[in-house]
């Protein structure tokens, strides 16, 4: 069984100067954070990495870019997804992926197909993927929940579809999918919330947002339950409860780049249409960020 993507994972930002163009510098620094603080796997081009809105050129940049930072220290997943499966696969056809290590791909979002195009969808690409492929149902954002059924019959009619990152927050399709599912077939949770309680039913860890801020805090909470020292990582995990809480509630990556702003970490700025947090919010985020860093 592919072990490539297990323990602590984060999803990118993409830092943005005041001029909204790409921070490469402050990039840089991220990645290097996040190897130094013990994160296992990075995420580039997910939900966190504003991918909407950056161009084919800068989404390329940012992948050569984190790929060259990291010099093959850790894996690289990156995110290629759609809601038209003909564009995902040309997608994978014209990115450079040749230095990844596998693609996250996302439950097409508007279009609210069945669970039968859901699964077509994800077996015309696993089909065309060179790569290993990290399935992701997060329903708050596309509209639609795959359903355990249908990610246990992906999970078993694929070889190369290796995992789900499920952020769905319903915890009986967790189980049902954790129960059901082949021993080569990872279950990773996209909710810092819900880190130690997925690990401890068998799931492979987590795809963090929060990590963005406190890598060593969600590297330490996964390896000490990937361990089964549930005391100290349910400790870590109630300690940043709060914490978590804030980065979203006026949005995602809005919270984490505030509070990263906060900590002097990248500048606090997003791409319409997100907006930055209000400055009550910042300040909340600013006084837990203190106490946790």
């Amino acid at each position: 069984m592919s072990k490539t993507f297990h323990g602590a994972g984060v999803a990118l930002i993409t830092p943005f100067g005041k001029d909204l163009q790409i921070d490469f510098k402050s990039l840089g620094h991220l990645v290097d954070n996040q190897i130094e603080n013990n994160m296992d796997f990075l995420v580039v081009l997910g939900t966190t990495a504003e991918t909407a809105t950056l161009s084919g050129t800068e989404k390329q940049s940012v992948i050569d870019f984190v790929i060259t930072r990291t010099s093959g220290k850790i894996p690289i997943m990156v995110g290629v997804g759609g809601n038209s499966t003909s564009d995902v696969i040309d997608q994978l056809n014209s990115i450079n992926l040749r230095k990844a290590d596998g693609i996250l791909s996302v439950v097409p979002y508007y279009n609210k197909p069945s669970q039968e195009g859901i699964y077509q969808h994800f077996m015309a690409i696993a089909a065309a993927c060179p790569l290993p492929v990290v399935l992701y149902n997060v329903p708050g954002r596309t509209g639609i929940s795959m359903s355990a059924e249908t990610t246990l019959r992906l999970a078993h009619d694929a070889e190369n579809i290796i995992g789900t990152k499920e952020a769905s927050g319903n915890f009986g399709e967790i189980i049902r999918i954790l129960k059901g599912k082949p021993d080569r077939f990872s279950v990773i949770t996209g909710d810092d919330s819900l880190v130690v309680p997925t690990i401890s039913l068998g799931g492979e860890g987590v795809i963090s947002v929060a990590a963005n801020l406190a890598p060593r805090l969600i590297s330490a909470m996964s390896h000490y339950a990937l361990h089964g020292n549930y005391p100290n990582a349910a400790a870590i995990q109630l300690e940043i409860q709060p914490l978590v809480e804030d980065l979203f509630a006026e949005g995602n990556p809005s919270g984490v780049k505030a509070a990263m702003h906060s900590a002097g970490m990248c500048e606090n700025q997003v791409r319409l249409p997100l907006v930055p947090v209000s400055e009550r919010l910042y300040r909340e985020l600013e006084e837990k960020t203190k106490g946790l860093l």
